[in-house]
């Protein structure tokens, strides 16, 4: 059934559960689900494609002639550019829509990751800076992905069930580090570096073309019948944010950029994502160094160990997304729905700092993992900046969020590596990240306002 203008009219109201009577007359549909679904799978490979060069990375390194000081720069040029390019790529979702920029955004970071598949027929002479300018260009293209998630998520999602659909597509992080690595792990060994690239830039390609040819706006899209447009329009899901009419298109006003980077909320959900990333990122860096050097686990033992929290992590992220909209469904308030799950998490992830005081390495594990479950309730972020950013500037907000929140990517792993190689112990670098913990905790009670849509001032 194809959605006509005529059928997108009408007040937008807080409460899911009015019903228009349209939408009393036949069954909702449930496209929304099917694009969550698409979210996921996109994501996913967005993530996968970020795991690629640490896989290859030591084939790469001996078949291009680069050293480890030179691999490290090559690492770190993702994370420059990806966070760089956060509030530009949120502008550019505000500008011109999610559609177009996020399938864009897929196809350019999946042509850079096939070009990286050519670098065997690179001259070692200039192997390191071309793969550097790949690398940083496929950081720089996939900026605008988890903005424009959250966007997407805001137009096709009432506020009863956003928090689980945040949660659902961030944990598709903890999927690609489950699924691909191993799966990239065999490719590699059967066939050769080269092919983990080519596979996931081609996945990428397929799929973008796929995206653009397909997805379209709720009030737009052609499966979207009347009555599911009504439901989420009156649950308060920002169906219009990508109509033409609805764009910004004058540029902000200081006053109004002052305010996107000042006000009380925003700062404390902007604090709190810095925080939580912080967290992931000790998981991805030092966490599989910290098994083998300081608890004795072979490289294999590290593998599977190092996997078991990220399955916590996908279990705690689907939990804290349901319990978030439980909450809201039942009742309560916006604040206590979102930030319940947040300090709760937090405080299960704050248990890290406990490895310190075991000699088992299993049970370390066992208790790395509740922490990263802890850390996945919490992931209720990406639902909170729906809830709160501008109707005017939504991938902006997301986008100065996601950028702050990444910065901790470059931190994180630089700070831990100066304390473990001045006190030649692991210890304080646990007790670094629970202090984030900590310190998220606080921002939430006390910094972080009532959560409620915020308005720009004029």
């Amino acid at each position: 059934m194809t959605i006509t203008r005529g059928r997108t009219a009408g007040p937008a109201t807080t409460h899911p559960s009015i019903a228009t009577g349209a939408s009393r007359a036949m069954p909702r549909s449930a496209v929304r689900y099917s694009v969550l679904a698409f979210l996921f799978i996109i994501t996913a490979i967005n993530y996968g494609d970020r795991a690629t060069l640490g896989i290859a990375g030591s084939s790469i390194s001996h078949d291009l002639g680069l050293s480890p000081v030179a691999m490290g720069y090559v690492f770190s040029a993702f994370g420059w550019a990806y966070v760089m390019n956060q509030v530009p790529g949120g502008w550019l979702l505000d500008r011109f829509g999610s559609i177009r920029v996020y399938g864009v955004s897929l196809f350019a970071w999946s042509v850079c990751t096939l070009c990286i598949a050519g670098m065997g027929h690179v001259p070692h002479t200039i192997a390191f800076p071309v793969l550097f300018i790949l690398w940083a260009g496929l950081g720089l293209v996939e900026a605008p992905t988890f903005p424009a998630n959250s966007r997407i998520v805001s137009s096709w999602f009432p506020t009863a069930e956003r928090g689980l659909a945040t949660s659902i597509f961030n944990s598709a992080q903890y999927v690609a580090v489950a699924f691909f690595a191993p799966l990239m792990g065999w490719i590699t060994q059967a066939f050769g570096w080269e092919y983990i690239f080519a596979v996931m830039g081609i996945a990428g390609v397929v799929l973008a073309g796929i995206w653009l040819m397909r997805m379209r706006p709720p009030a737009t899209h052609p499966s979207v019948n009347a009555a599911e447009l009504a439901f989420i329009r009156a649950g308060g899901a920002l169906v219009d944010i990508d109509d033409r009419a609805m764009r910004v298109r004058k540029p902000l006003t200081w006053r109004q950029v002052r305010f996107m980077l000042t006000d009380r909320t925003l700062v404390g959900v902007y604090g709190g994502q810095y925080c939580i990333t912080a967290i992931l990122y000790f998981f991805l860096t030092w966490f599989p160094l910290y098994l083998h050097q300081s608890r004795g686990l072979s490289l294999t033992q590290t593998g599977l160990a190092a996997s078991v929290p990220a399955l916590c992590g996908l279990a705690g992220a689907i939990a804290g997304g349901a319990l978030s909209d439980m909450l809201l469904r039942s009742g309560r308030s916006e604040n206590i729905a979102r930030k319940t799950p947040y300090v709760v998490g937090m405080a299960i992830a704050s248990t890290i700092c406990l490895c310190n005081f075991v000699h088992s390495a299993w049970v370390i594990v066992l208790i790395m993992s509740f922490a990263f479950f802890g850390k996945g309730v919490a992931a209720i972020g990406w639902a909170v900046i729906s809830d709160i950013a501008p109707r005017e500037t939504p991938g902006l907000a997301a986008g100065i969020f996601n950028g702050i929140g990444n910065i901790a990517g470059i931190v994180t792993p630089i700070v831990i590596g100066y304390i473990v190689a001045i006190t030649k112990s692991y210890d304080g670098a646990l007790v670094f990240v629970a202090a984030h913990c900590g310190v998220a905790i606080l921002l939430y009670l006390f910094v972080v306002g009532r959560i409620r849509r915020l308005s720009l001032p004029e």
